[in-house]
């Protein structure tokens, strides 16, 4: 059997095993403290792990799926990836924001997704999915800066270095940048993001609602 581009579909594979277990554990203790926005950064988590299972398993095995197979695991990923952006976001409103706000601006979020999910349908460039994490993060960056300064949150400067290491490797993703034909610009995104993924997670365990 051949593997179409080995080193991405490894680093995609160990992208969900990472994001699976960090998000696992998130869900079960937002549970365990009853706090909503830790559990939808755990079910974030999880859409990640799907997107890179489905992204990974596209890259490895191009000749093989077809173009049927592969345009399906395609769309698979890029819908996970913009479930994750939107529970991503969902979480960081419901952390910084109660009352009608948070409703007001969950109401939003879930429209841009609803809006994603349309572009989608059509659209297959990786960029749009890049826009569309890149704004959330934007978002959460924004509203954890807010939390910090108002109430000094804990989760803030670990969310905030975790969304720097994100930006980091999507623009090296845009870019192209390889290190080696066997290590390319997907793969450099892989390891980075892995970081990233690690620093959102402590920053996730440390959320707590608002009003709460």
């Amino acid at each position: 059997m051949t593997i179409s581009e080995p080193m991405t579909m490894f680093t995609d594979y160990l992208v969900t095993l990472l994001a699976a277990s960090l998000g696992i554990h998130l869900i079960i203790e937002g549970k365990a403290r009853s706090t909503r926005s830790e559990i939808l950064w755990g079910w974030a988590f999880m859409a990640t792990a799907l997107g890179a299972l489905a992204g990974g398993t596209s890259h490895g095995f191009i000749e093989q799926l077809g173009e049927d197979g592969w345009d399906l695991l395609w769309r698979i990923t890029v819908y996970a990836i913009g479930t994750a952006s939107f529970l991503l976001l969902a979480g960081g409103l419901v952390a910084a924001l109660s009352g009608p706000w948070r409703r007001l601006l969950l109401l939003v979020a879930f429209v841009k997704f609803g809006g994603y999910l349309w572009w989608m349908a059509s659209h297959d460039d990786f960029r749009f999915v890049i826009n569309d994490y890149g704004s959330t993060m934007a978002v959460v960056l924004l509203l954890q800066l807010w939390q910090w300064w108002a109430r000094r949150a804990r989760s803030a400067p670990w969310v905030v270095g975790g969304i720097a290491v994100s930006f980091v490797a999507s623009l090296i993703q845009q870019s192209e940048f390889a290190l080696h034909q066997h290590f390319n610009h997907n793969d450099i995104f892989h390891v980075i993001q892995m970081l990233a993924l690690w620093l959102l997670y402590r920053g996730g365990r440390l959320l707590e609602d608002a009003g709460d």
